[in-house]
């Protein structure tokens, strides 16, 4: 049981580092598009998804595309790990007979549906402990270019002094570390949980959706010789169609938890007390078209993220390294 765990934390480790790596400039500019708000005139600070690309990477460089990874590298492994056991401990226990998830991979018609929704909402809601600081951190660095801009086109001056840098101007160097400390020595250790309600609602319904449509998708294609298993193209497919739909299904709750989670605001831009308040201010504000910004990007950087961490996690890249000499 041990070297299992061992295995799928080395295993979620390696998929959210190399997913990160690959996708998080997308998951920038779905950052910045939804937290963007019309102006009295109507006015936006970026016309579409490739103009946010060419503004970012014209005013902030190409490590600018890049603000705010560290921290997202730094706790992927956690939380993939968490997100990806957690849903192999809870079908395994859900499953009749007590048949094990890796016999049951390339069967899961066995496991029923509702069940299989149970399971992938209760994976969802197990790592929102990990998910919700990274999240708020991430957003503070990822938006710090946008509210900077604001400030420095004088088309509004800044209100709020939690991060470096609400002056306006050149975005100032900062980091995800005195952020927390600063929400830690201000609001306590629940200053780092802000928006946590939001990001329940998105993970727990992503995984509801994702898990399973993932798991049945998984099941059509074809098997390893002599194994039960998808081979890996198979599960990388799987991952990548399952991610996309369950993105979109759930970016209305992506928009709201990326508004709630903002710290540095400028003036003019609308604040929310909690969920019902961000909803009815959005959509009052800017329409129902409003819930599915970013949602191309979000598709974007949750199909390769998903593909990649399934095709690592049932190759079983861990295990391998685990068996080899250099690891005992």
């Amino acid at each position: 049981m041990v070297s299992r765990l061992k295995a799928k934390i080395i295993n979620g480790g390696i998929a959210g580092i190399i997913g990160v790596t690959c996708v998080f400039p997308l998951d920038l500019v779905k950052t910045r598009l939804q937290n963007q708000q019309v102006g009295p005139g109507g006015e936006r600070m970026y016309a579409s998804m490739l103009d946010c690309f060419r503004k970012t990477r014209a005013k902030e460089g190409f490590l600018g595309m890049y603000r705010g990874s560290a921290v997202n590298i730094l706790l992927i492994t956690p939380e993939k790990a968490i997100k990806l056991a957690a849903n192999d401990f809870f079908r395994f226990h859900l499953t009749k007979n007590g048949v094990g998830i890796r016999k049951k991979m390339g069967l899961c018609r066995k496991l029923s549906l509702p069940r299989e929704m149970v399971s992938g909402g209760l994976a969802g809601l197990c790592q929102i402990i990990v998910t919700t600081p990274m999240e708020l951190l991430k957003i503070q660095l990822q938006d710090a270019g946008r509210v900077s801009k604001l400030h420095s086109t004088h088309l509004t001056s800044a209100t709020c002094g939690w991060c470096p840098g609400a002056k306006g101007g050149p975005v100032a160097a900062t980091s995800a570390t005195s952020i927390a400390l600063n929400l830690v020595r201000t609001r306590g250790i629940m200053g780092l949980y802000r928006g946590v309600g939001a990001t329940m609602c998105r993970d727990v319904s992503f995984s509801v959706v994702y898990f399973p449509l993932f798991a049945n998708l998984n099941s059509l294609g074809p098997r390893k010789k002599g194994s039960q298993e998808a081979v890996f193209w198979s599960s990388f497919l799987s991952g990548c169609a399952a991610g996309s739909i369950a993105a979109v299904t759930v970016n209305p709750f992506d928009v709201v938890k990326t508004r709630l989670q903002v710290l540095n605001r400028a003036q003019g831009e609308m604040t929310y007390s909690g969920i019902p308040d961000a909803f009815i201010k959005i959509m009052k504000n800017e329409g129902p078209q409003a819930f599915l910004k970013g949602a191309l990007c979000r598709m974007m950087v949750i199909a390769p993220l998903f593909g990649i961490a399934q095709t690592v996690y049932y190759l079983g890249v861990a295990e391998y390294l685990l068996s080899s000499s250099a690891f005992g």
